[in-house]
């Protein structure tokens, strides 16, 4: 009678004492090497089969270390940006800040960014260029960052003669009880910002900046009205 693969494997995963009765036998079975060219003993192959599996929770590990130390890179440079939001005193210095923090902390070359629904004297007017219902209803639309090659024209624009240059985009809709604007990251490199990659870091910079814009154009308003009485 002729058993087939699978009933022999279950055989001996519900009889073990099967090695225990002839462990002898055991010295004398030899199996093909896995990588092919010689045959070994089954014990060796036991051996070889370890080492595979040392060697993929070895590379598993290496990940996850790469992996961990990145998230502590990143969040560093999110503990410096936070504290400038705690330190500058007024939105423009903010604003010019932030452009400077995200080309060399973050090294983002090309930033762009526009407010709506916002209002305060003395803000940089580039900053408020209309901006249609179409750019509007994008923002309003974006539960998470967006991240990839596309952008509607009219907010490629924003990075002016760059533009064409420019492969791969995040968009980070900028919130607080209601939309008031859009940050727009650009690159030169096609995988700086791709649609599968992570936005957990690109939400938290834009709760961040959309907390620090309403944060300055209260205490802008604050200091306007203390001036008046």
């Amino acid at each position: 009678m002729k058993f087939s693969s699978e009933k022999v494997a279950q055989y001996l995963k519900q009889h073990p004492q099967f090695f225990d009765e002839y462990a002898d036998m055991l010295a004398d079975i030899y199996v093909p090497h896995p990588r092919g060219g010689k045959v070994i003993p089954i014990s060796e192959r036991q051996i070889v089969t370890l080492r595979d599996k040392n060697h993929i929770l070895q590379d598993k590990l290496r990940k996850l270390i790469k992996f961990g130390e990145e998230n502590d890179t990143i969040s560093e440079k999110m503990h410096r940006l936070a504290i400038l939001l705690l330190t500058s005193t007024h939105l423009n210095d903010f604003l010019h800040e932030l452009n400077s923090n995200l080309r060399d902390n973050f090294s983002v070359p090309h930033v762009a960014l526009r407010l709506w629904n916002v209002t305060g004297d003395g803000l940089e007017p580039s900053k408020f260029v209309t901006t249609n219902a179409d750019t509007h209803a994008i923002s309003n639309s974006l539960l998470h960052p967006y991240c990839g090659p596309q952008l509607v024209d009219e907010i490629k624009g924003w990075f002016g003669e760059s533009a064409a240059h420019l492969r791969s985009f995040s968009m980070i809709p900028l919130r607080t009880k209601q939309t008031i604007g859009l940050l727009v990251l650009g690159s030169e490199e096609l995988q700086r910002f791709y649609p599968e990659m992570g936005t957990l870091y690109l939400k938290r910079l834009g709760e961040l900046v959309s907390t620090a814009i309403t944060r300055y154009v209260l205490i802008e308003r604050d200091e306007k009205s203390i001036g008046r009485t």
